[in-house]
C-alpha cells in the first residue's frame, strides 16, 4: 500500500485533514510522541487514508508550548486520541476536551507514561476522585450505571446511562480501566521481539496485530516476502475472520433468545479452532505471522482436510442462515435495533464491518489491495439499514466471502520458502502497517533506534467505532442494549494500551 510521509505545520496540518475529508477520504489514527533527545519537543502525528493511499503527517511541537490544533471538528472520532495523547505524552489539542480518558488516577495529572523519562517502575496512590460525565437533567430523567466491572470474562467498561421512560436518551461510555502500558513496554523491547507483544494487544486479532507489525518492520528493513508467505499470511487472517464472525453470529442469536443459535455457531467456531492447531501451530494464532514470512508450512495433507472443512462449513452457515432469516422471533429483535444511518456513520467515522453495514464502504483489501489480495478479487460485502439486523447480514456475507478467499488460496497456494531474511535495520527509521482485520483497519506504527524499538503506536478499530455505539442506542429500550452491544463486538483490550 503507497505511503506518503510528511511533515507539516499547524496551518498545513488543518489544511490537508480538510482536504482529505473533502475528498472522501477518512482519518485512521492519531497519537503522539516524545523526540526531545532528537528533535527538542514532541510529534504528533496522523494517519489518514486516501484515494492515493496512507498519508502520514507529522507535526512538530515544542517543549514549552505543547499545543496543537484540534482535528475534531475535521473528524470528530479524533477527540478520545487526542485526549489519550495528553494523558500519555503531555501533548494538548486546544480547545479539546480536557477531561482524562486513559489516566484514571493511575498517575500524576503532571505526569506523562509515554515521555522517555517517566519512571516506569514507579507506583502512585493518588486516590480516585469522580469523573465528570456529562449530566443530563429533566422531568422523568433518570440514570443507570453499568460497570465497570460486568459478568464473567468482559473487560471493564463503565456505561452511564440517561433513561426517559423505557427509552435511552444518552449514553456516555468511560473506558480505559484495562490499560496495561502496552506501548511504554515495546519501548524496551528489539524489533524482533516486539511482534509476540503486537500479537497480544488484542486476542481475538492476534493475526492482524502481528501482519500489521510485521509489514511496519519489514517496511523498515526494506525486505521482500516470499509469495508463499503473504498467501499463508492471508489465510491465516481470513481464518481469524471467520472464527470471529461464527462467534458473534452465536452470541446474538443468543442475545435474541435464541439458544440454538449460540450452540450450532459455537461448534462451527470450535472446529476453525481446532483445525488451526493442525494449520498453524495454535488455536489462537498469535505467533504464526513472524518477521520475514510465517513460523509453520502448510502440508499437503492438512491443505486438503482444510479444503473439505470448508466446503461442510460453507453448507452449514447457509443452513443456519435460512433458519435466522426465517425466524420471526429473531428478526423483531435484529430489524430497526441500533441504527445507525450512513450519514451519521459517515459523519462519526464508523468503519470495518459495521461502518459497511452503514454503507461506509471500506475494505483495505480492496481499496488499496497488498500481496496476495491484489490478485484475489475481494468483494466488498455491505448494507444500508445500519441495525443488528445489517450487521449480522454483513457477518454472514464476509464469512461466505471468506471461505470463498481461502479455498482461491489453498488451490492456488504457491511454492517457494515461507520466510525471508530481513534487510538491514537503518540506524533511525519509520515504518507502517496496516490490515484489514475482522472489525477493520488495524495499524501499528514503527519508530526504532537501531534495533531497539523507540516508539510503536498500535490502533485497533474500535477506538473508532466506541463512540459511535453511544448514538446507536439512543431510542432504543435499555434491554437491548447488549444485543446492539454485541452486534459491534467492540474491543476493551485493544483500546486500553
Amino acid at each position: 500500500m503507497p505511503v506518503r510521509r510528511a511533515r507539516v505545520d499547524a496551518a498545513q496540518w488543518r489544511a490537508f485533514t480538510a482536504a482529505v475529508r473533502d475528498a472522501g477520504g477518512r482519518l485512521l489514527t492519531l497519537w503522539a510522541s516524545d523526540v526531545r533527545d532528537l528533535a527538542g519537543g514532541f510529534l504528533v502525528r496522523a494517519t489518514l487514508q486516501d484515494q492515493q493511499g496512507l498519508a502520514v503527517l507529522e507535526l512538530p511541537l515544542t517543549e514549552s508550548a505543547p499545543e496543537y490544533p484540534t482535528l475534531t471538528p475535521t473528524f470528530p472520532n479524533t477527540a478520545r486520541m487526542q485526549r489519550a495523547a495528553y494523558d500519555m505524552i503531555g501533548v494538548r489539542a486546544a480547545g479539546d476536551d480536557a477531561r482524562p480518558w486513559l489516566r484514571h488516577e493511575a498517575w500524576p495529572t503532571n505526569t506523562f507514561p509515554l515521555r522517555r523519562d517517566f519512571p516506569a517502575a514507579h507506583r502512585y496512590d493518588i486516590g480516585t476522585p469522580a469523573y465528570p460525565f456529562v449530566p443530563v437533567e429533566g422531568d422523568g430523567v433518570h440514570e443507570i450505571p453499568v460497570g465497570p466491572v460486568h459478568a464473567g470474562i468482559i473487560e471493564s467498561g463503565h456505561f452511564r446511562f440517561s433513561i426517559v421512560g423505557e427509552k435511552v436518551l444518552r449514553l456516555e461510555q468511560r473506558l480505559g480501566y484495562v490499560h496495561k502500558g502496552i506501548e511504554k513496554r515495546f519501548e524496551s523491547m528489539t524489533l524482533g521481539d516486539g511482534q509476540r507483544l503486537a500479537a497480544r494487544v488484542s486476542g481475538d486479532s492476534a493475526v492482524a496485530f502481528s501482519w500489521a507489525y510485521c509489514m511496519a518492520l519489514e517496511s523498515l528493513c526494506h525486505t521482500t516476502l516470499s509469495a508463499r508467505a503473504l498467501w499463508l499470511r492471508a489465510f491465516c487472517l481470513e481464518r481469524e475472520r471467520i472464527a470471529n464472525h461464527l462467534g458473534d453470529l452465536g452470541a446474538l442469536g443468543n442475545d435474541a433468545g435464541f439458544a440454538v443459535g449460540l450452540t450450532q455457531f459455537s461448534l462451527l467456531k470450535e472446529n476453525v479452532l481446532q483445525s488451526n492447531v493442525a494449520a498453524f501451530g495454535y488455536r489462537y494464532p498469535m505467533d504464526y505471522v513472524i518477521p520475514g514470512g510465517v513460523a509453520l508450512d502448510l502440508a499437503d495433507d492438512v491443505r486438503t482436510a482444510l479444503l473439505r472443512e470448508g466446503e461442510a462449513l460453507a453448507r452449514d452457515v447457509a443452513s443456519l442462515r435460512r433458519i435466522y432469516d426465517d425466524h420471526t422471533g429473531l428478526q423483531d429483535r435484529f430489524i430497526g435495533a441500533g441504527r445507525v444511518e450512513p450519514a451519521l456513520a459517515a459523519r462519526l467515522g464508523l468503519t470495518g464491518l459495521a461502518g459497511r453495514a452503514s454503507s461506509q464502504l471500506w475494505d483495505l483489501r480492496c481499496d488499496h489491495p497488498s500481496a496476495p489480495y491484489n490478485t484475489l478479487g475481494v468483494h466488498m460485502v455491505s448494507h444500508r439499514s445500519g441495525d443488528v439486523a445489517a450487521r449480522v447480514i454483513v457477518r454472514f456475507d464476509e464469512v461466505v466471502e471468506s471461505l470463498r478467499l481461502c479455498q482461491q488460496l489453498l488451490e492456488q497456494l504457491p511454492g517457494g520458502p515461507i520466510h525471508s531474511e530481513l534487510g538491514a535495520t537503518p540506524e533511525t527509521g519509520f515504518g507502517t502497517g496496516c490490515v484489514e482485520g475482522w472489525r477493520g483497519p488495524v495499524l501499528i506504527a514503527l519508530d526504532n533506534a537501531g534495533n531497539i524499538i523507540r516508539r510503536c503506536h498500535a490502533h485497533d478499530p474500535s477506538w473508532h467505532n466506541w463512540p459511535v455505539l453511544e448514538h446507536a442506542v439512543i431510542d432504543n429500550i435499555v434491554p437491548d442494549f447488549p444485543l446492539i452491544n454485541k452486534s459491534f463486538n467492540l474491543s476493551y483490550s485493544g483500546h486500553d494500551l
